[in-house]
């Protein structure tokens, strides 16, 4: 028996007990007549003690060559603890040693293996399974394991039904890019690792199955964020005979359930809001509405004097900074210069201070009056003490770029706090966008996507008014799930696929399969996929994702602790019949 409790077990309640204990070694207190040893596992740390006068000297000698990391085994008896330490659960007591075993020693760890490391994040990953050993990751994987199963429960109980779907599927050209797989026994052919399991989901419904969930793994090739992976984990969730209502109703269920399991928060409200409207109001499809700020368009009171840069631009608007007016003329000039950073590209900013005794100043004060800046005063809904930020410029360019300061604005006041959660669902996105470079459009959510009823007929004459029976729901500014209404008949997806640029053989040769299905009675129906990185992240108070997962890759895509992706040796690919460019 290597151990009869572990490290974060034992209390006074266990004073006199003779227990056996196994782990890391912490660290080593050597002070010569005694030897304090810190020992660790996944649930938490013991102290143990030798000394002098109740151990021998060989045990003593044993307990001095301990390095930190090296696994041992101990036996000994729970004793009171002279000194304790009220920050840990085990702080009463401490393990008086009779037999100390050393199963492995271990050499110098790289970084210092504690909630507080010297190690970089670069380092960290390339030893990942030492980094694993600190408490912060190791509690972040136990809070994913804690969501993963709540998440399990809740779908079980509402009749969810899991099923597991292929990973080597065909490569489609909508999308993300595909990671392929070539097929030996299928010279020149490939497979693709799914990007979702949406057809096969669907093919579930057409099966009977009418209410379908998979924890399930998805792969993107595709430039990576913080909150990004080429390989991520989806709730991937599917029924049959809904409506859109069904769906919104079912995992707002979920979400109050995790909010209140996870994090002891009650949400009474999840509000809806017009794509359009979160576009024109913040700026993007997934705002973060813990704070106001809401965007103001300004052109109407702007755009009347002989301020050329707001005469020729198609949208002048502005946001409110609470208190804003504190700021100097030098933090001013700083947002000033982040606004123009490549990374956000504006071109300026004019500024606006709303002062206390009504007055208003301007950067531009040259070319308006003081009834001007009230009407932008009023208009963004600044009040004395506030601070106007407006920019201006193609319409699209300039939301972005104010939805971009509007949250840097927000971290800096400090209005992005972990610990409030504020759920949006945001409705009627586009059917389709038009993408430049290919000039032709594509499907905003995918091409299963249903039009909005008695919208089809748009597409025709006016398919960028068409609307998607497509819905997100927001979590504190980012979208953690995303779904829709399906297309579930053959002669409508064959239309959908047509203005999507695909001819009849192609949208046979791609999804046919599915297309065959839908002539065999397939069901009204609809799902949501949610990206359960992200999720955890946000349920532990955090936006980054890395340290919710295992074994992360970097921001190239490489897993630096196994060196991946890496070459193949040449039999490989003579097998695969591949061969690499000269």
């Amino acid at each position: 028996m290597y151990r009869s409790h572990h490290c974060g077990e034992l209390r006074a309640t266990n004073i006199n007990t003779q227990v056996t204990l196994s782990g890391w070694v912490q660290i080593v207190r050597d002070k010569g007549f005694m030897v304090y040893v810190d020992l660790r596992d996944r649930y938490g740390i013991t102290q143990l003690y030798f000394d002098t006068e109740r151990s021998s000297e060989a045990l003593m000698q044993q307990a001095q060559k301990l390095g930190r990391e090296f696994v041992v085994q101990v036996t000994g008896t729970v004793i009171e603890r002279a000194s304790k330490n009220p920050n840990i659960p085990t702080g009463d007591i401490e393990v008086l040693v009779k037999e100390l075993s050393l199963l492995n020693k271990a050499k110098t760890p790289p970084f210092t293996i504690e909630d507080h490391t010297d190690g970089g994040e670069e380092l960290r990953m390339q030893y990942r399974y030492l980094d694993i050993r600190r408490t912060p990751v190791k509690n972040n994987l136990i809070f994913r394991h804690k969501v993963t199963q709540e998440v399990r429960n809740y779908l079980s109980k509402n009749e969810f039904v899991e099923v597991e779907t292929p990973y080597l599927i065909k490569s489609t050209p909508e999308g993300a890019r595909d990671f392929v797989v070539p097929s030996r026994m299928n010279q020149g052919q490939f497979y693709a690792l799914p990007q979702s399991p949406q057809t096969f989901k669907q093919l579930l419904m057409v099966g009977g199955m009418d209410k379908y969930f998979q924890i399930v793994k998805c792969f993107r090739d595709e430039d990576l964020r913080a909150d990004r992976q080429p390989e991520f984990t989806q709730i991937d969730c599917e029924m049959a005979f809904v409506e859109q209502e069904d769906i919104l109703n079912t995992f707002e269920g979920l979400t109050r359930h995790l909010l209140k399991t996870i994090n002891g928060v009650e949400i009474k409200e999840f509000p809806r809001m017009l794509y359009d409207d979160a576009m024109r109001l913040y700026g993007n499809d997934k705002p973060d509405i813990r704070f106001g700020m809401k965007f103001g368009e300004l052109n109407q009171v702007a755009q009347h004097k002989e301020f050329k840069v707001f005469n020729t631009a198609e949208l002048v608007v502005g946001i409110a900074v609470p208190g804003g007016n504190r700021y100097t003329r030098k933090e001013i000039d700083q947002l000033i210069e982040w606004v123009k950073r490549p990374q956000v590209g504006a071109l300026g900013m004019v500024y606006l201070r709303c002062h206390d005794d009504g007055r208003f100043k301007s950067s531009v004060d040259k070319f308006y009056d003081q009834d001007d800046l009230a009407k932008w005063a009023k208009i963004t809904g600044a009040k004395a003490g506030d601070l106007v930020c407006v920019l201006s410029g193609d319409k699209h360019k300039v939301r972005a770029q104010l939805s971009a300061l509007r949250m840097e604005l927000a971290e800096r006041l400090g209005l992005r706090k972990p610990n409030e959660f504020a759920p949006l669902w945001v409705m009627d996105f586009p059917l389709l966008e038009w993408d430049e470079d290919t000039e032709r459009y594509h499907a905003m959510h995918h091409p299963f996507t249903s039009a909005k009823p008695g919208q089809l007929e748009l597409l025709a004459h006016n398919p960028a008014a068409v609307k998607a029976n497509a819905y997100d729901l927001v979590l504190n500014g980012n979208e953690i799930g995303g779904g829709s209404i399906r297309i579930h008949d053959k002669e409508t997806q064959a239309i959908m696929l047509k203005y999507l640029g695909f001819s009849e053989q192609e949208a046979k040769a791609q999804f046919g399969f599915l297309m065959d299905a839908f002539e065999y009675g397939a069901p009204p129906h609809g799902g949501i996929a949610f990206g359960l990185d992200r999720l955890i992240a946000i349920l532990g108070g955090q936006e980054t994702i890395r340290d919710f997962i295992a074994f992360p890759k970097n921001n190239s895509g490489r897993d630096v602790m196994i060196n991946a992706p890496s070459p193949i040796n040449n039999a490989q690919l003579d097998e695969l019949n591949l061969k690499l460019k000269a």
